[in-house]
């Protein structure tokens, strides 16, 4: 199987296309996936093929490692740019999301203070309390919505619980401009299904959504590496580079990684 699984409880640092050097927080244990989303694209594999039968770690497991190893870093004159909470999964999910993002900070403050800290996250916990608080607290609170589209969600991102989008729009504009939404656009087929995100009929009311978010950011993006779902194909970069303008002309600033 081309798709992977990261260490757990850190991974990395790897060059990131978008964070830099980014030392990776996996909240999910290093045997299994434990996802809110089973998206066609993700580099770690379909739910059903990576089955988990562990626990989520704990704060005290996470910050252990991390402050052992930006301590590492740190003598060996290369410290990260980002502390990215990532992994296996959705980070969010994990009953010390929030404990594990406070600590964060705080290490980060005492021994990497040029750090950012950065949360990848498909937003489907980002409306509970404790979680919208412990996003307030980081640099980078990144938030996926790849489509408005009811139907191309289930196809896409297939989430594994209802999951209503103007919910999720309502969500993300309540952080009041801190948030940067990513969004992934491809083209290609699965299942006899057109994947193609990247027309009007998909972008038009996507970028009305952003005008009602106000993001920080917005970063779009195409596949990289080998999809588990077979017959995606990468957006051309003349059409990322077309929406990336679009974004723009709505005041709000746009990075592509092709």
């Amino acid at each position: 199987m081309s798709t992977f699984l990261n260490d757990s409880p850190l991974f990395g640092p790897v060059r990131s296309r978008r964070l830099g050097l980014s030392l990776g927080v996996n909240m999910m244990p290093a045997s299994g996936k434990i996802c809110t989303f089973d998206c066609i694209y993700c580099e770690n594999g379909f739910n059903a093929d990576r089955p988990c039968h562990e626990e989520y770690n704990d704060a005290a497991t996470v910050l252990t490692a991390l402050e052992a190893r930006l301590r590492e870093m740190a003598a060996a004159g290369e410290l990260p740019d980002v502390i990215t909470f990532a992994g296996n999964g959705e980070p969010t999910a994990a009953p010390e999301f929030p404990q594990a993002v406070a600590g964060a900070v705080r290490l980060r403050d005492e021994l990497a203070p040029a750090a950012k800290i950065a949360v990848l996250s498909n937003g489907t916990r980002a409306d509970r309390p404790a979680v919208h608080d412990a996003l307030m607290l980081v640099d980078d609170n990144i938030l996926k919505l790849d489509t408005v589209d009811a139907t191309y969600i289930q196809l896409i991102d297939q989430p594994v619980a209802a999951y209503d989008v103007e919910h999720q729009i309502e969500t993300f504009a309540s952080f009041k401009g801190h948030a940067i939404i990513q969004t992934m656009f491809l083209t290609g087929t699965w299942q006899g299904h057109d994947m193609d995100n990247t027309g009007d009929a998909y972008v038009d009311p996507w970028l009305d959504a952003l005008s009602r978010i106000r993001p920080q950011a917005v970063t779009i993006y195409t596949i990289a590496r080998e999809t588990p779902a077979k017959g995606l194909c990468k957006a051309p970069a003349e059409t990322l580079d077309a929406i990336a303008t679009r974004v723009r002309e709505l005041g709000i600033g746009c990075q592509v990684s092709y």
